[in-house]
């Protein structure tokens, strides 16, 4: 390949928004001559790789706008640890019907058992999906000052624009009723609009406590159930495990 060919052929790359093929494009070259490639191989080549090059960009944009606090995946949790769980539930849901349907999921357990995991391995960005992730109480706090600073509207879409909205925590802090309003706008605002993933140490027959309100948490709670996967995990705290595990050497080598 010319040298005059190789500058027309990156020029025209970037021009198309095709930095990898500018970048990449004599280690290609060489592999179609490694391989005797036809013409149609090595059209297919480099499309595969610009488009691969391309999701995994799109991949980690979508992860660093998420605001997701780490990157677990299903494989990471130790189902063994929670045998009342079934795996099958928790994989049913990370085929994501439930996100193309834009309807909610719901994990519910007391601490430490590996809610908050579960939910960011569910979280869709590989899929292309949107998404954003808060605690209830980070979400009600910057909607109060949006709201005290006139900007509640603006703020709202924040999380009303993603595909997935992820809230953890939802129960452990109460909330005044004029927080439990906020909430309730964005539940009914994203309502078969877009999911909704939660996490809470609360049963839902205890959220009239959490949101200060029953007639408001039952509004609330339409909305959310509707079109809802629940899943309960009762088992023993992780965190607690690791704990005990600690203090058991420590006590062996004492």
């Amino acid at each position: 390949m010319s040298e005059l060919v190789s500058t027309r052929i990156r020029t025209t790359a970037g021009k198309l928004g095709l930095p990898h093929l500018a970048e990449a494009l004599n280690q290609y070259a060489q592999r179609a001559d490694e391989a005797k490639m036809g013409y149609l191989d090595f059209l297919d080549l480099v499309l595969s790789e610009e488009l691969a090059v391309r999701d995994d960009r799109r991949f980690r944009q979508g992860l660093r706008l998420s605001k997701l606090p780490h990157h677990k995946t299903l494989e990471d949790y130790d189902f063994s640890f929670q045998p009342d769980l079934d795996p099958r539930k928790v994989k049913d849901l990370a085929t994501l019907s439930f996100v193309e349907t834009k309807a909610n999921a719901a994990l519910l357990g007391p601490p430490g058992v590996g809610k908050t995991h579960i939910a960011v391995a569910l979280a869709a960005c590989r899929a292309g999906y949107s998404i954003y992730f808060t605690s209830l109480d980070d979400m009600v706090r910057n909607l109060t000052a949006a709201e005290a600073a006139g900007r509640l509207t603006s703020k709202l879409g924040t999380y009303l624009r993603p595909s997935v909205l992820v809230v953890d925590e939802v129960g452990y802090q109460p909330l005044e009723r004029a927080e439990a309003n906020l909430v309730f706008q964005v539940i009914s605002k994203r309502y078969e609009k877009g999911s909704i993933i939660l996490t809470s140490n609360k049963t839902f027959s205890e959220w009239g406590q959490v949101f200060g309100d029953e007639v408001l948490a039952t509004a609330i709670l339409d909305r959310l159930l509707h079109h809802c996967d629940v899943i309960s995990i009762n088992g023993p705290s992780y965190r607690l495990k690791n704990r005990l595990a600690a203090i058991e050497r420590d006590i062996q080598v004492a």
